[in-house]
This record gives structure tokens, sequence and C-alpha cells, in this order.
């Protein structure tokens, strides 16, 4: 497998069998995103909230690759509305198969309001995934997060050999999420990115 971070919280894996898995698709605007990486293929998405960083490139990429995307109930049903197909509204603790991976909703602790227009809209609750691959390792991928102590049952149920988390700032919890403390809550995994 190959992992891109593609700036923010945006990342993409392409899996050992082709299949691009894309992570909260922020790629227009986004100052950290790679000058000159191109994005050829997206088999799934998964939004872990609705805020513009997390999914503002969600509908054209769903234009141009039809993948399935995974986010929220009330966030997937949102992308209906502007556009989007192969969208799976699901709630935390649920898991679907899409492609070749599963992936189980797991709980954030964030906002997750929606940027439509001028208006703020209720787009469900912030998540994250545990991911599982067909290789049967086992990614999580925590979305826009502050730190609970569940995280340490996430590692317990789902054993994540790597862990996408983020590292405080304004939004995050900037001190108490710290690279350190977040490794030392998910005892297991190799990597943290």
């Amino acid at each position: 497998m190959e992992i891109t971070w593609l700036g923010h919280g945006t990342y993409q894996m392409r899996l050992n069998t082709g299949e691009v898995i894309l992570v909260d698709p922020w790629i227009e605007g986004n100052p950290s995103y790679p000058a000159n990486f191109k994005i050829d293929r997206v088999d799934v998405i998964l939004i872990s909230h609705g805020h513009f960083d997390h999914i503002h490139d969600a509908l054209p990429l769903a234009r141009k690759f039809s993948p399935q995307i995974v986010a929220i109930y009330e966030t997937a049903r949102w992308l209906e509305s502007k556009g989007a197909k192969n969208t799976i509204g699901m709630n935390k603790g649920g898991t679907v198969t899409v492609g070749p991976i599963s992936a189980t909703m797991t709980h954030a602790i964030h906002s997750c309001g929606i940027l439509d227009g001028d208006q703020i809209i209720y787009g469900g609750e912030a998540a994250g995934y545990a991911v599982r691959l067909p290789d049967r390792r086992n990614v999580y991928c925590a979305g826009d997060t502050n730190v609970f102590t569940d995280m340490q049952l996430i590692e317990r149920l789902y054993h994540p050999e790597l862990a996408f988390l983020p590292i405080g700032d304004l939004y995050n919890g900037s001190s108490i999420l710290s690279p350190r403390y977040s490794a030392s809550l998910l005892s297991q995994p190799n990597r943290c990115l």
C-alpha cells in the first residue's frame, strides 16, 4: 500500500490491489497540497465531517470518478442533495464494506456544520473510521477530534497498525492533542501520520 499525505487532513491510500481510498478531500485551495500531485483514480471517499477543509472536493471528485462516498448520515444526504451518487450514510458504530475495505465509523469530538452558500447547516456529528484493508491490516483515520479516552477502546477493538491523527491547533485541542500524547493513547500503531 502507498499512502500519500495531501495536506491538512487529506490522505490517499493506494492499495496493492489498485483501488484508491481518499480521506477528507480538500485539494483546491489547500495550501499544503503537493503542487504537482494528480489524482488519477478514486474508488472510495471517507468523510469525517462537513467542514470545508474535509469535504471541499468531494463533489467534484464524485462527478469525475463516481466513487462510493461514506459519511455520517446527514452529511451523506447533503452530498446527495448536491448531486453526489453512490453515497453511504451511516452512524457511529456502523460498519460498511466498500470495494475491498470495510470501514467502521468511530467517535470523534468536533463540530460538523456544513457551509452551504452563506448558511451553516447541520451536518450530523464528526466521526472517524477504523478501516480494515484487504491484507487484513487496520488503519485508524481519526478525522478532526480532540483527545478522548475511548481512543484506547478503538485501539483494543480494531488494533490499528497505522493512525492518521490530527495534531493540535485552534480547533483540535492545541496543547492537549500533541503527537506524543496521541500516540500514547494508541499504543499499538507502528506509525502515526
